[in-house]
């Protein structure tokens, strides 16, 4: 578990870098990869990354109207669905909304912490209980297609507001 880039989205911590470092990533890896990280799929990334708990595509399609760019709904969603596919950035279905990927360079399934108050999420990476579910899943004769966990309650910091 890498708990220093885990526990970020919950802890005080330098987010200009933090964006700084997940946007370098991604372009080194898609440069490995041979992928084409276009000038908006690079800015869709720089955008979830820089609201530091998910967003929706609308809220990303009002950011690109704010800023003259092309703001149709095929564009960000062709953008989402690349880096998505390229393990650049995850897709949380209770939120209807995508986050940053912490450790994109690892080929994984998301696992997060959900607060539901603040609405952050923290990326757990952890690989120990990723393995023990897959373990139940194959004792039951079950084929595990993929596997997003996502788990809601409170970070500290609302719970300490309440």
């Amino acid at each position: 578990m890498n708990s220093q880039s885990d526990n970020a989205v919950f802890q005080q911590h330098n987010h200009a870098s933090c964006i700084h470092d997940a946007l370098i990533t991604a372009k080194r890896l898609c440069k490995e990869r041979g992928l084409r990280l276009t000038d908006t799929r690079l800015r869709v990334l720089e955008l979830i990354w820089q609201s530091h708990k998910p967003i929706g595509a609308y809220d990303i399609l009002a950011q690109f109207g704010q800023e003259g760019r092309n703001s149709a709904p095929p564009t960000v969603y062709r953008a989402l669905e690349f880096l998505q596919e390229n393990g650049l950035v995850h897709r949380i279905a209770s939120l209807n909304a995508f986050m940053g990927c912490v450790c994109p360079q690892e080929g994984h399934q998301g696992g997060f912490l959900i607060c539901k108050q603040c609405k952050r999420a923290q990326e757990i990476t952890e690989g120990a209980l990723r393995k023990q579910l897959l373990t139940l899943a194959q004792e039951r004769d079950f084929e595990v297609e993929s596997m997003t966990l996502e788990i809601s309650g409170l970070c500290a910091a609302c719970r300490t507001a309440q």
